[in-house]
């Protein structure tokens, strides 16, 4: 950690593959009291940048409130997020390609990365892409950071199965069961054409971590959530060895949704196998297929982006965050979701892009 006075740069960090463990802490246990030399390392990085002042605002905890009813939707009122965060790019199309005018992330500030993730090893072609972990300026949570390719590259905001295949690595580097990796594509509510993803702790479990699912190609590596807050694809390992095969798999699935003109959303997860609880656990990997949204809603209460689609809702208001029911949220958050009937069609599309 740089002394006072001085610019904290980020610390290199090298890592093996004895330290992606599937298994984390349970939600039973205390969640943080075993955190990983990752989660160490991030943690205290991102506490020295918030004492530092490297923030749009100070973070502290945020009011938390589970909705009654069957999806057990998380409410957490972050109104400082809603008054002060960067305003988000015009974005205007699926294939918007990266304009160096606009903000990127070559101009962040040296101090505001932690991490710079790198496997051991001498790479290959089917290497994870090293990546900068930086704090997001505009937190949803303690411990919110963008998980950044290689910016240097200044690739526009579309998924590439090393980019990904390093963020989900850095999603089983965690020991926090809470810790997840997301993606907002463009059209998704991605607010910088330029490739990140967001890695952060949530506070609660959520119903995307257990529910099952129905299976699309057996063993079960493809599958259909259903009964969740948002139908998803599922995509599902319980190897970290197969995570390459599966991030090549998710991004084939993603360029077919935008050749048919659809947006996309994404998360991992570590959750229980597509059967269910008791079938094992392993990291859940959802897609969203969605229709394209250009630009804010003035009449939504809230965007709809990774967080929102998994149950977890950040709210700009305290009257919203007071009032809100499952009922309302869910029919904000499955607003840009396909009918069921043109979902079931993808889902034959997909089956017949993807190897068996």
């Amino acid at each position: 950690m740089a002394a006072a006075g001085e610019e904290p740069e980020p610390e290199e960090f090298v890592y093996g593959e004895e330290e992606l463990v599937l298994p984390a802490a349970g939600w039973g246990d205390d969640p943080g009291s075993a955190p990983s030399r990752f989660d160490r390392a991030l943690l205290a990085g991102w506490s020295d940048r918030m004492a530092r002042g490297l923030f749009r605002y100070r973070l502290g905890p945020l009011p938390t409130r589970l909705l009654p009813g069957p999806m057990r939707l998380v409410a957490q009122l972050n109104a400082q997020r809603g008054t002060q965060r960067r305003p988000p790019q015009l974005v205007c199309s699926l294939r918007q390609p990266f304009d160096p005018q606009d903000f990127n992330f070559t101009r962040i500030r040296p101090a505001e990365g932690l991490l710079r993730l790198r496997r051991a090893g001498d790479g290959g072609p089917a290497a994870p892409d090293p990546l900068l972990v930086a704090i997001n300026v505009s937190p949803l949570e303690r411990g919110h950071v963008l998980l950044l390719p290689d910016p240097a590259r200044r690739l526009p905001q579309t998924l590439t199965p090393a980019g990904l295949h390093g963020a989900l690595e850095a999603a089983l580097l965690s020991a926090h069961p809470g810790f997840r990796v997301g993606f907002n594509g463009l059209g998704g509510c991605a607010s910088v054409n330029h490739l990140h993803f967001h890695g952060l702790y949530l506070p609660r479990p959520l119903l995307v971590e257990s529910a099952p699912a129905q299976p699309l190609r057996p063993p079960g590596r493809l599958c259909l959530l259903h009964h969740v807050p948002a139908p998803a694809f599922l995509f599902y390992t319980a190897s970290p060895a197969e995570l390459g095969a599966l991030a090549r798999d998710v991004c084939r699935a993603a360029e077919h949704l935008a050749d048919t003109g659809l947006a996309c959303n994404l998360m991992a997860t570590r959750g229980d196998a597509p059967a269910g609880a008791g079938a094992g656990r392993g990291l859940r990997v959802l897609l969203w297929a969605r229709r394209p949204s250009f630009g804010a809603k003035e009449s939504a209460a809230f965007n709809v982006a990774l967080c929102e689609l998994a149950g977890h809702l950040p709210l700009p208001a305290e009257p919203l965050y007071r009032e809100i029911t499952e009922a309302e949220a869910l029919r904000v958050i499955r607003e840009p979701l396909l009918p069921e009937p043109e979902l079931l069609r993808l889902a034959e599309e997909l089956l017949r892009l993807l190897p068996g």
